[in-house]
C-alpha cells in the first residue's frame, strides 16, 4: 500500500501508531486509518475512525470518493465546518408557475361577488318595476325606505369614523316628508320640506351639549340635502303625468347602463387613471365606455319610451347622465376616503350598502328631471 493512495508514510505498521517522520510533520495531522476492519475484538472500545485529510495539492473530492467506495465509517454529524446537511429544496421556484410568484401577471378580478351582486340587482329591479307600473304610491314608499336606510348608513359612519353626532330622527322624518311633498305638491313642496328639515336638525341638536354644535348641524343639513332632497326629484319625475313611470324607468336605465359601460370597458381596456387620488379603480377608458353606452341607451329610450321625445335628445340626455353619474360616484368615493371606509354598509351582498347604490342615482336625478322639463315639458 503506497503513500499516494492513503497518505501513510513508509514504515508505518498497519496496526501501529502514526509515524512522526517528515511527511507527517509537513501535514501537521495524524493520518487516517485505512478502510476495512480496523480492530480486533478486544480493541473496539479504544478505536475511533479518523477523518481523511487530503494531501497538499490534492483534491478533496477524490479522497471523499475513495472513502465512500471503501465503506469507511462516519461519525454522526458533520466532520468539517462546511460539511452541513443540505437544505431542502423549495416547493415552488420562481418562474415555475407558483401562485406566489411576484413576476407572474395576475388575472384581473372584479373585486366583488358578481353572483351575489347580480342576484341582488335582479331582485331590486323586480321590486322597482312592480311598484312603478302597478301602483305609483307604492314606489314612493320604496323611495322613502331607501332614503331612511341611506340616512342611517351615512349618519352611522359619520359617528363611527369622525365622531360627528347627526340627529337621525328629524332627518328620517323630514326626508320622508320631502319625498311625499315632492310627489304631491311638486318642486315647491319639496323646497318647503327641505327648509323645515334643516330647521328641525338645528333645534334637535340643541338638546345636547353645545360642544361641536356647528359641526354636527352642518353635517345634518348636508345629509338632508345629499340624500332625501336629491331623491325627491325621482318623485317629481313620477308625478309628471301619464308617462311618469317611463321617465323614471329611463332615468334608472340610463344610470345603470352608464355604470355598466364604465365597468365593462374600464375592466377590459382601462389603462389611464381618471382620478387616482379619489378612486384608483376608475379609468378614462371607462368614462368613454359610460358615455357611449349611455348615449345609445338614451337615444333608444327617448325615441320609444318618452312621449314627444327624439333620438338626438336622447344622445344629449345620455351624455349628461354619464357625466353626472361619474361625478356622483367620485363624490361618494371622496366621502368614503375621508371616512377611511370601503363601503357605506353591508346590507346588499355584492353591492355594499344602500348608499353605495345611490351614489350615481342621487346627483343624476335632478339633471334628468331638468332635461325632461326642457325637452318634453313637466307633464
Amino acid at each position: 500500500m503506497n503513500e499516494s493512495s492513503w497518505g501513510t508514510p513508509p514504515g508505518a505498521g498497519r496496526w501501529g501508531p502514526p509515524d512522526h517522520g517528515p511527511a507527517a510533520s509537513l501535514r501537521g495531522v495524524a493520518p487516517p486509518v485505512p478502510a476495512g476492519p480496523v480492530h480486533d475484538r478486544g480493541d473496539a472500545a479504544q478505536t475511533r475512525p479518523m477523518p481523511i485529510v487530503p494531501e497538499p495539492g490534492g483534491h478533496q473530492d477524490d479522497h471523499r470518493d475513495i472513502r465512500d467506495d471503501r465503506g469507511a465509517a462516519r461519525l454522526s454529524g458533520p466532520l468539517f465546518r462546511d460539511d452541513r446537511p443540505q437544505e431542502p429544496m423549495p416547493t415552488s421556484l420562481p418562474g415555475a408557475g407558483s401562485t406566489s410568484d411576484p413576476e407572474k401577471p395576475k388575472k384581473k378580478s372584479a373585486g366583488r361577488n358578481l353572483r351575489a351582486a347580480i342576484g341582488v340587482g335582479v331582485g331590486l329591479g323586480a321590486v322597482i318595476l312592480a311598484s312603478l307600473f302597478v301602483y305609483k304610491p307604492v314606489f314612493i314608499g320604496v323611495i322613502a325606505i331607501a332614503v331612511v336606510v341611506g340616512l342611517w348608513e351615512l349618519t352611522s359612519r359619520l359617528a363611527e369614523r369622525k365622531d360627528i353626532r347627526v340627529p337621525l330622527v328629524p332627518l328620517a322624518v323630514g326626508g320622508t316628508s320631502m319625498v311625499v311633498a315632492g310627489y304631491v305638491r311638486g318642486a315647491e313642496g319639496a323646497w318647503v320640506a327641505m327648509a323645515l328639515t334643516a330647521l328641525a336638525v338645528l333645534v334637535w341638536r340643541m338638546t345636547e351639549a353645545p360642544e361641536n354644535y356647528l359641526r354636527d348641524v352642518t353635517a345634518g343639513v348636508f345629509a338632508a340635502f345629499y340624500v332625501p332632497f336629491l331623491a325627491t326629484f325621482v318623485a317629481l319625475m313620477l308625478a309628471a303625468g301619464d308617462d311618469g313611470p317611463q321617465r323614471v324607468l329611463t332615468f334608472l336605465l340610463l344610470t345603470v347602463v352608464s355604470d355598466t359601460g364604465a365597468y365593462a370597458v374600464g375592466w377590459r381596456f382601462g389603462r389611464k387613471k381618471l382620478a387616482p387620488r379619489i378612486s384608483p379603480g376608475k379609468t378614462r377608458e371607462g368614462l368613454v365606455g359610460a358615455v357611449l353606452f349611455a348615449m345609445v341607451a338614451g337615444a333608444l329610450c327617448m325615441e320609444f319610451l318618452i312621449k314627444g321625445g327624439t333620438w338626438w335628445q336622447g344622445l344629449l340626455l345620455g351624455l349628461a347622465v354619464a357625466a353626472s353619474a361619474t361625478l356622483g360616484d367620485l363624490g361618494e368615493s371622496m366621502i368614503k376616503r375621508d371616512l377611511g371606509i370601503k363601503d357605506m354598509g353591508t346590507l346588499l351582498p355584492g353591492h355594499g350598502g344602500i348608499m353605495d347604490r345611490l351614489d350615481s342615482l342621487l346627483p343624476t336625478a335632478p339633471v334628468v328631471w331638468l332635461l325632461f322639463v326642457i325637452f318634453v315639458g313637466s307633464g
